[in-house]
């Protein structure tokens, strides 16, 4: 279309005309030159023993994913990976939301990674939004000199409204970084609950992260988690709060003085640090080292690890087992009439899944 600006009226006045508008994409882009490339079990098993960060990554992503046939390749990676793992230090950390858990966990790996070497790996559950499902997965941003360390791995993983089944992905997560060469390992939980005994499961050392202003030793009575707890530390002593911090520590002295000895024969320590300017750091792993070297001389480090092996045989039979029931046929073409039942009240709760498991067994 001509410009009317082109006209004899406008001397002196020409507009051009305008360029065809290009693509966004470029027409002679060949998508499939990016699609990843599918490694065999065997290639998995070769590159994560060597250490590759690249393929350890892809192998935790199988083992995360509900694929069937990426299930049963992890599990394969798994079995082959097992014979190098068993080697490392794994240290769970937990505390109310606020505690400053990655910023703590940042330093922690810092300190260690200089004073002692080896490799550290990450593992951390980030909680799932339960109406869009959906997880931030930014751990990672405050862990800021981890992220760029060379000798250290972070994996966040989405809890995705299933605790048991996030926690067996990281037990699983942790022979393969173990077969990768981490001789210590993280697992920092989603926050205060029934992730903690699920993370207590899998570690050799459980940290229980507060902070000051708690409440009293009545209060740290009720906490089970303290129960559980292999040594707790107080966080952000420094500037002001440090009397706080000192005191809090106090009461909760005086709070494990109640419980019964652990299994282990270990006194839980208290502690106070500060996670934000890196201070008192070195007397925790001081007290994770000392944890080591005792339950290591009397024995229990084994058997705790044996322990821990069988809970999580019982802990997939049950998983699978809910599985199989839920992707049952039979299963789903009852439940509907299941919960119409209970809603019209022809049927108590109790009495339409015992016929549900009824149906389901006959079926099986």
């Amino acid at each position: 279309m001509e410009h009317p600006e082109n006209s004899s009226e406008y001397a002196g006045l020409q507009v051009n005309s305008g360029v065809e508008q290009q693509a966004i994409v470029n027409p002679y882009l060949k998508r499939g030159r990016f699609r990843r490339r599918e490694y065999s079990v065997a290639e998995m098993v070769e590159g994560i023993v060597k250490g590759d960060v690249t393929m350890l990554s892809q192998a935790v992503t199988l083992i995360e994913s509900v694929n069937a046939d990426h299930q049963k390749k992890a599990q394969e990676v798994i079995n082959l990976c097992l014979p190098y793992s068993g080697h490392s230090i794994r240290v769970g950390i937990s505390g109310v939301p606020g505690a400053g858990k990655s910023t703590s966990i940042d330093e922690f790996g810092i300190h260690v990674l200089k004073e002692h070497g080896g490799k550290l790996a990450v593992l951390a559950i980030d909680p799932s939004s339960e109406r869009s499902k959906g997880s931030i997965l930014g751990d990672k941003t405050r862990m800021e000199k981890l992220s760029q360390h060379p000798d250290s791995f972070i994996r966040p993983s989405p809890s995705a409204g299933s605790l048991g089944g996030v926690a067996r992905k990281t037990r699983e997560t942790i022979v393969l970084c173990e077969a990768a060469g981490f001789d210590k390992i993280f697992v920092e939980t989603v926050g205060v609950g029934q992730s903690e005994t699920a993370c207590h499961s899998m570690v050799d050392f459980f940290l229980l992260i507060q902070v000051a202003g708690t409440g009293d030793e009545l209060q740290g009575i009720k906490r089970g988690i303290m129960e559980i707890s292999d040594g707790i530390v107080i966080n952000k002593c420094d500037g002001d709060n440090v009397d706080r911090c000192q005191m809090a520590a106090t009461n909760f002295r005086n709070a494990l003085h109640f419980f019964p000895m652990p299994e282990s024969g270990w006194t839980p320590k208290v502690l106070c640090y500060s996670g934000f300017y890196g201070t008192g750091v070195k007397e925790v792993w001081d007290m994770i080292y000392q944890y080591m070297d005792f339950v290591k001389h009397n024995g229990y480090f084994d058997y705790r690890r044996q322990e821990q092996a069988k809970y999580w045989m019982y802990e997939t039979i049950n998983e699978q087992l809910r599985s199989s029931f839920y992707n049952s046929s039979v299963i789903k073409s009852q439940l509907q009439r299941a919960e119409s039942d209970i809603l019209s009240g022809k049927k108590t709760s109790f009495i339409a899944a015992q016929d549900l498991l009824d149906m389901y067994f006959k079926s099986i």
